[in-house]
């Protein structure tokens, strides 16, 4: 019988449907264009030589937003969870890095897999009670993590240095390679960015995303086919805590101060309207997002510091109607008219 279940479960994830919210050009996902990808790339290698220190600070840290809104985006855009609470896991990364780094004197590297660690176990606990609601009873079960985490943070002063937070040394780059310390943490970010990325793309093409999405789409109609919804959105919820922790732990870096007040509730509602904005689904939404977490809060600070939330408001929904699908799917639209344009300007030559 349970060879049985696994055939059963392998052809439900097999039919499951393909990933609608990537937007297309020609049949292609846009997100999976290697060519794209590859100058991105290009261009991030390139970035940390010819910005100000302050401008390489702040694309290190819209790709830590990226990171963490890829675990979202797993289980939000991929699974059809709902979630207001991932800036808590977030946080549990941070504090998981700056309590081994600071009490512990552990060296910066072997804090990542840590954090990573917590992070997932802590999302499994949390994600098998979770089982039993969906969507707005989720969403408020998410909430309340958010919010009750910042005073438990505090009351434990002994470890988590209380409201003060804990102050740490950001990693020192190798003499060897001559780069200053904003560049050295630039490409730490990146290269967790990257590997972030990759990981997340094998999982989604694999017989597990498949059954990701199908239970995304159809929730019976895959348990029909002999997808267990229960297990995956199980471990969607877990993933998706662990790439939050993976991104706590670079933020530490790149920052070297944490406190409770920096992971409030209002971290997890912004993550979730960067994702949302960058795009639900979409290989692109996830950086895309990182971008907007990071630089539309000081926009919106410039424009009007009396009211910054009026602004940030007034910006997603200008954003949400101009690209319903979020900016990826307006960046998807706009290649296919280039595309489109294109190829009439062929044949019109011939």
């Amino acid at each position: 019988m349970s060879d049985m279940g696994s055939r059963h479960s392998t052809v439900g994830a097999d039919r499951a449907a393909p990933d609608r919210a990537a937007p297309r050009v020609r049949g292609r996902r846009i997100g999976a264009s290697g060519p794209a990808a590859a100058v991105l790339l290009a261009a991030a290698c390139w970035a940390p030589f010819e910005l100000a220190p302050f401008h390489t600070f702040q694309l290190s840290m819209a790709m830590v937003y990226a990171v963490a809104l890829l675990g979202l985006n797993l289980l939000v855009g991929h699974t059809g969870q709902i979630s207001l609470g991932h800036g808590a896991f977030f946080a549990v990364g941070a504090y998981t890095a700056a309590v081994l780094m600071d009490r512990w004197d552990l060296p910066y590297g072997v804090t990542l897999p840590a954090a990573a660690a917590v992070a997932f176990v802590l999302g499994l606990a949390l994600g098998i009670p979770a089982l039993r609601l969906r969507g707005l009873y989720l969403a408020l079960v998410t909430l309340a993590i958010a919010i009750f985490l910042v005073p438990l943070l505090k009351r434990f002063e002994s470890v988590t240095g209380g409201s003060m937070g804990l102050t740490l040394d950001t990693p020192r780059p190798p003499a060897r390679l001559g780069l200053a310390g904003d560049q050295w943490l630039y490409f730490l970010a990146l290269a967790v960015t990257v590997v972030s990325y990759l990981l997340v793309a094998g999982l989604l093409r694999s017989r597990v995303g498949r059954a990701l999405h199908a239970v995304r789409d159809n929730e019976i109609a895959a348990e029909v086919m002999g997808v267990r919804p229960a297990f995956y959105k199980t471990l969607a919820f877990a993933w998706g805590a662990m790439f939050a922790g993976v991104a706590g732990c670079v933020h530490i870096w790149v920052i070297g101060y944490v406190s409770p007040d920096s992971f409030t509730l209002t971290l997890s509602i912004t993550l979730l309207a960067g994702l949302v904005v960058g795009g639900l689904g979409g290989h692109w939404g996830p950086l895309l997002g990182g971008v907007f977490v990071m630089y539309v809060p000081n926009i919106a600070q410039d424009v009007n510091q009396a009211a910054p939330g009026v602004v940030f408001g007034l910006l997603i929904i200008a954003v949400m109607y101009l690209a319903p699908n979020g900016a990826a799917g307006l960046v998807g639209r706009a290649a296919h008219w280039l595309g489109h344009r294109a190829g009439k300007g062929r044949t019109d030559a011939h």
